[in-house]
């Protein structure tokens, strides 16, 4: 019995040394590493919680990007800045019928925190000039040029002539001369600003605030190129 035994054992033994030699490939080849998981590509148990790490880093360089990728601040009231080459931030061209609603207007944008300066012409006029040459002196010294398109404006001359000028100073600048319709149909809007979206004063205090903010928005734009410029 004792002879018979021992190649049972002997036997048993070799099985159970071949099982554990056949299981151990299986054992080695699922991912449980994070070494043996950047050679294989695959994904551990421990894998969310990295990949959240990532998106929130990926996130936050991202949005370090879109910060990076926004204009700077441009500060037009210091001393340095392109604004002062010209004596008048914007001006104000209108046919004398409408100097109640441009008074307005006037008064609503000096008393901005910016403090625009305003060529208003019966108001800021030189007493004896020319008035060819105060129209073209007060469009070369002015920024913007607000043209209030009225009824009277279509039949004034003057105003006419001052539209003109303006755009010949900047014919393809974008927010220097504003258009503002008051009064009149579309289809009577001037032919030769048809190139350029104009603001409508049905609603006048909203009419105010987008003659400010296309002001403002030029005079930053300015101040901004002529600084990068500069330093350049």
């Amino acid at each position: 019995m004792r002879v018979s035994a021992a190649p049972q054992l002997l036997a048993s033994r070799a099985a159970g040394w071949f099982r554990r030699l056949l299981q151990k490939p299986k054992q080695s080849s699922s991912c449980t590493g994070s070494g043996r998981n950047a050679s294989t590509g695959c994904s551990a148990s421990s894998s969310p919680s990295s990949s959240s790490s990532a998106r929130s880093s990926s996130s936050s360089a991202g949005a370090a990007v879109a910060r990076a990728g926004c204009p700077a601040p441009v500060d037009i009231s210091s001393s340095g800045s392109a604004r002062w080459a010209k004596s008048y931030d914007v001006c104000i061209c209108h046919s004398e019928v409408d100097l109640e609603f441009v008074e307005e207007l006037v008064s609503y944008l000096e008393s901005q925190p910016q403090s625009f300066r305003c060529f208003l012409q019966l108001r800021d006029a030189v007493a004896g000039s020319a008035i060819v040459t105060e129209l073209c002196d007060a469009v070369q010294n002015s920024h913007c040029w607000v043209m209030l398109i009225t009824p009277s404006f279509l039949q004034d001359p003057w105003c006419k002539y001052q539209m003109h000028q303006a755009l010949a100073e900047a014919p393809m600048a974008n927010g220097r001369t504003i258009p503002v319709l008051k009064d009149i149909d579309r289809k009577d809007y001037p032919r030769e600003l048809r190139n350029l979206y104009y603001i409508s004063t049905v609603l006048k205090e909203n009419s105010f605030r987008q003659i400010r903010d296309t002001v403002l928005h030029y005079l930053e734009e300015l101040c901004r190129s002529s600084a990068s410029g500069t330093e350049q």
